[in-house]
């Protein structure tokens, strides 16, 4: 049963993923990324997350000030410098 939950989870997220790259960019620099779900030796459950790219920018990041995380709707926080 665990494992059937956590397949249905993946392709949901991969359904997510596919969505929300279009008209993002994808790759190493800008655009959006996406650490998939996994099941630890232990048998938990890692969720996925989705977050900003890596590319020497601090004002386009989700978490700064004046940006909104598209995925859950928080407001960024943190100082542009």
């Amino acid at each position: 049963m665990r494992y059937l939950i956590a397949v249905l989870l993946v392709c949901l997220v991969a359904a997510n993923v596919a969505e929300a790259r279009g008209g993002h960019g994808s790759g190493g620099h800008g655009g959006i990324g996406h650490t998939r779900p996994s099941v630890d030796r232990n048998g938990h459950f890692r969720s996925g997350h989705f977050h900003t790219n890596p590319d020497h920018s601090k004002l386009n990041n989700w978490s700064t000030k004046g940006n909104t995380n598209p995925f859950t709707g928080k407001q960024g926080t943190k100082n542009p410098q």
